[in-house]
């Protein structure tokens, strides 16, 4: 269908006037009769363009605080009247309804006024009413009438005038539509989550709307399509390198949701979103140099997040490494250049964006939502059940290794010690497979378990684990317990004089 149609009449409603101006002058020099209320009409008068009062084409002032100002039929009369139909063109004769053409307006900024921590009140009153209905009657009735529902959709509004004189095709129509239903639904749904919120008993519904996307180069694999939705540019600068593929921002996601537990210096290393080397020093540097020690072999082609700022030193060891992504808070401009030496390293800043308490995805023929496992046990946690305790410093250490076990791929166990990942077992079937895993990994890479501690994401089944890991030279152990036997583990480290603490916490992560 390219049905073309002339613009005669255009009604003008806007919370955001930024770049407006254009369009006000192209329909001033096309001759369009223009409507408009408040603060807009203002406006399009300051430009020496003639405008008609809403309130003079339906004879009712804006009332109740400017709640009302646009819902009469003579105003959506002429949006929804449609054209050639002959009754319709006889009521709109009658009654003294012109057709309007094009309506631009805009939404009052609920989200925004959520997001500034605004009282009820406010965010109740940033509700649109007007806006909404006259974007979905507008959009509604696109055979006919042009709908512009946002400001970035000005300048190609502009164009469309100046270069068509003012007429539009119906597949321009249809597009104007398409992005204003988009607004429209988008709006509800933020409305909606924010009473939903609220709500001491939330409706279990699934709502989500996200107003920004970037393709990706493909999927998980090249055969697949890919695209993520949200606003990477907030969460980050990027510096240097080629754009994040499906699997860097995976790997990004789970990098830094494991910096997020420590606090002092630390650097990790990351591959398929598990961490292979994890370091907490004094100094990045060090961090770095220990975390690259825990499996260099791992590493190559890897993650990198860091807590604190990169200087040049840093840099210049991290730059013997081939990596993917590195992530930190700041480099010093020394660091900046020496990373930039391979153009295709990702180098990204990390900005301060608050992130969701919730994670879902899809699954069978659904989706499955949670709150993240926002929960880590340190040393206060931490219920001594063996007639030996922990040390200091094997608390200390049981503490570091109970944040890298929350973040790995169960089944898991992580051997961890002195601030240093020893090894770790990593998406076993089994933990006895896991616990061999990472005493056979740790000795590949010359560490010595002995002195080492371990943590484990879910409670063991069997004395078995505590067993080989007390031969192997760990010192303590953390679970979460809660197994029918957990005397039976208690039991063995009693009589391999090791210690042991239970959590009360599984953080198991499939």
């Amino acid at each position: 269908m390219s049905q073309s149609v002339k613009i005669k009449n255009a009604l003008i409603s806007v919370y955001y006037k930024d770049h407006l101006e254009p369009v006000i002058h192209q329909l001033k020099r096309l001759g369009v009769n223009i409507y408009s209320t408040g603060g807009t009409e203002t406006f399009i008068r300051s430009l020496s363009a003639d405008v008609i009062a809403v309130e003079d084409l339906t004879s009712y002032p804006s009332i109740l605080g400017g709640r009302v100002k646009t819902l009469h039929p003579k105003v959506f009369g002429g949006i929804l009247a449609r054209r050639n139909f002959e009754s319709d063109e006889q009521q709109l004769s009658q009654y003294e309804i012109p057709e309007i053409d094009l309506v631009i307006v805009d939404l009052y900024p609920f989200e925004e006024t959520v997001r500034s921590g605004a009282g009820q009140d406010d965010v109740i009153e940033k509700i649109d009413i007007g806006g909404i209905s006259l974007i979905r009657a507008a959009a509604k009735n696109h055979k006919d009438v042009v709908i512009v529902a946002s400001k970035d959709d000005y300048q190609l509004l502009e164009e469309l005038l100046r270069t068509q004189e003012g007429t539009t095709t119906y597949d321009q129509r249809r597009s104007f539509a398409q992005k204003a239903f988009n607004i429209s639904s988008h709006y509800d749904s933020a409305i909606f989550n924010y009473f939903n919120t609220e709500q001491e008993e939330p409706l279990p519904v699934f709502k989500q709307s996200i107003q920004t996307s970037q393709s990706l180069r493909y999927g998980e694999n090249p055969h697949q399509k890919g695209t993520f939705y949200g606003n990477l540019d907030a969460m980050f600068t990027k510096l240097a390198g080629k754009e994040l593929s499906y699997n860097n921002l995976v790997d990004v996601d789970a990098a830094v949701a494991l910096i997020d537990e420590f606090t002092e210096p630390t650097v990790a290393i990351l591959k398929h979103t598990n961490a292979c080397g994890i370091a907490t020093r004094s100094f990045i540097k060090e961090a770095w140099i220990d975390a690259l020690a825990c499996d260099p072999v791992s590493a190559f082609g890897g993650v990198i997040i860091a807590n604190d700022e990169i200087n040049a030193e840093t840099a210049v060891e991290i730059s013997k490494l081939f990596f993917e992504v590195l992530i930190a808070p700041a480099y010093t401009n020394e660091a900046i250049d020496i990373l930039k030496a391979k153009k295709n390293r990702i180098i990204l800043i990390r900005q301060n964006v608050e992130l969701s308490n919730k994670q879902f995805k899809t699954l069978l023929n659904g989706v499955i939502e949670q709150d993240k496992d926002l929960v880590i046990e340190g040393p206060a946690q931490m219920t001594a059940v063996t007639s030996k305790h922990a040390t200091e410093q094997e608390l200390k250490d049981l503490y570091f290794a109970n944040k890298v076990v929350k973040h790995t791929k169960s089944n898991t166990v992580v051997l961890a010690k002195n601030g240093q990942l020893v090894a770790s077992g990593v998406g076993q079937t089994s933990r006895v497979d896991a616990l061999r895993q990472a005493i056979e990994k740790a000795a590949s890479f010359g560490f010595d378990v002995k002195g080492s501690v371990m943590a484990s994401d879910a409670f063991f089944p069997f004395p078995d684990c505590v067993e080989i890991a007390a031969d192997a030279g760990v010192t303590a152990v953390l679970q979460p317990g809660g197994s029918i036997k957990d005397q039976d583990s208690i039991d063995m480290a009693n009589a391999k004089g090791i210690a042991m603490v239970t959590t009360g916490v599984r953080h198991f992560k499939h």
